[in-house]
């Protein structure tokens, strides 16, 4: 009488053997071919991949220094607005300042109403005065006028007047006086121009 296992029928899956001996085959194959890249070409090759990574480098670095650059700027610019800010708020905090004493000058003055004529006047020639050293601290300078040659940069003709030939085109009375601070005007002065008749004229050129 057979065993149970001599019963059995040994089945062997060739398929899995070819696969098997195929797959094997391809590799050994595809191992034994000979790599046909000249080793210049391999050196190149791996010469660029190295140039482009390093190029990466570089590039990722320029980036990082443009950002600290233009991190740095703006630092930089912030800083100097607020130096600036500071330095103009401080400079007309002076000039300011400069002006309340002519301030306390006008209350003293309209207190004084009542006072002798003379002690008003003094008073408001007193609040002129202080204003005007206000104005020079802060680098405002008069503009010359009366007597002076009519310069229409400075000068604002509102009014003429027949005078000798002496007088002719100067500056013979001001009605508001001019300002400058350096280079730039303020306002013109308001002035009164002499106009010599045509016989003074004659005579003045002769």
């Amino acid at each position: 009488m057979m065993s149970k296992d001599e019963n059995e029928v040994r089945v062997t899956d060739r398929r899995r053997i070819n696969l098997d001996d195929e797959g094997t085959e391809r590799a050994s194959t595809e191992a034994e071919q000979p790599n046909l890249k000249p080793k210049y070409v391999e050196e190149l090759e791996e010469r660029t991949k190295t140039a482009e990574r390093q190029v990466q480098e570089v590039q990722a670095r320029f980036d990082q220094l443009r950002q600290q650059l233009q991190r740095e700027t703006d630092e930089t610019r912030q800083r100097l607005n607020r130096s600036a800010d500071e330095r103009a708020t401080a400079e007309k905090a002076k000039f300011i300042a400069s002006l309340l004493p002519a301030l306390d000058n006008l209350n003293r003055a309209a207190a004084s109403a009542d006072a002798p004529r003379e002690t008003i006047l003094e008073g408001i020639r007193s609040i002129a005065t202080t204003f005007e050293a206000a104005l020079t601290s802060a680098g405002v300078e008069p503009i010359q006028s009366v007597g002076e040659e009519f310069n229409p940069e400075l000068h604002e003709a509102v009014d003429t007047e027949d005078t000798g030939g002496e007088m002719d085109g100067k500056v013979i009375e001001e009605y508001s006086r001019g300002f400058r601070m350096g280079d730039r005007l303020l306002r013109p002065a308001r002035v009164k121009v002499g106009r010599a008749m045509k016989q003074a004229r004659e005579a003045t050129e002769q």
